[in-house]
């Protein structure tokens, strides 16, 4: 008897098709990840006021022409549509109108209890689609870890990661990479 354990990858026009028939409801919290249907972690009160902080910290640095998103999908390639906590993309909600955004400069992670799949499995994937920048807040021990320079890397989950990974304390100041002369300090992105 055969035990294998077969897994159906969806691909982004095959997962489209589901939202727009209506499979999934509203407060349905599925992303699609490498293929696979996940299921978002569900949100503490301190969480989704860190969300808001990054978003608004992020809207000062980053000024007009730029699209600060929250928690809306972005396009990965053909086999993923995650809904990262923030993401910055080029331009106006308006110019996405037709599509979601495929080429953010910037994606953020809040985690709380998903560091471990914020670390490995969602940097993997914002590697592989060549996102420039990766943060994740970690607001149980109050840092913010900067992901940058993707590239291929055989070892990691979807084939890529990011070369360069620093950490920085609350009170630190980091530069975006698209802003680069704009800076964000650490606690403005913490509660």
């Amino acid at each position: 008897m055969d035990h294998t354990i077969r897994v159906r990858r969806w691909t982004r026009p095959e997962y489209d098709r589901l939202i727009e028939t209506g499979f999934f409801h509203e407060d349905d919290d599925v992303e699609l990840i490498g293929g696979q249907l996940m299921v978002a972690e569900p949100q503490s009160s301190r969480h989704a006021a860190t969300i808001s902080l990054v978003a608004d910290a992020l809207r000062a640095a980053f000024g007009s022409g730029w699209y600060v998103m929250v928690q809306l999908p972005i396009a990965l390639g053909n086999d993923s549509e995650p809904e990262p906590d923030v993401a910055v993309v080029r331009g106006t909600a308006r110019e996405h109108a037709g599509a979601h955004p495929a080429l953010p400069v910037l994606v953020v992670e809040i985690a709380q209890s998903s560091i471990g799949l914020d670390r490995h499995h969602k940097a993997s994937l914002y590697a592989r689609a060549g996102v420039p920048e990766y943060w994740i807040v970690d607001i149980v021990d109050e840092a913010l870890e900067v992901y940058r320079r993707p590239e291929p890397s055989p070892d990691a989950v979807y084939g890529s990661s990011y070369a360069d990974v620093q950490r920085f304390p609350r009170g630190a100041t980091v530069f975006p990479l698209a802003v680069s002369t704009t800076p964000v300090v650490v606690t403005d992105l913490l509660i």
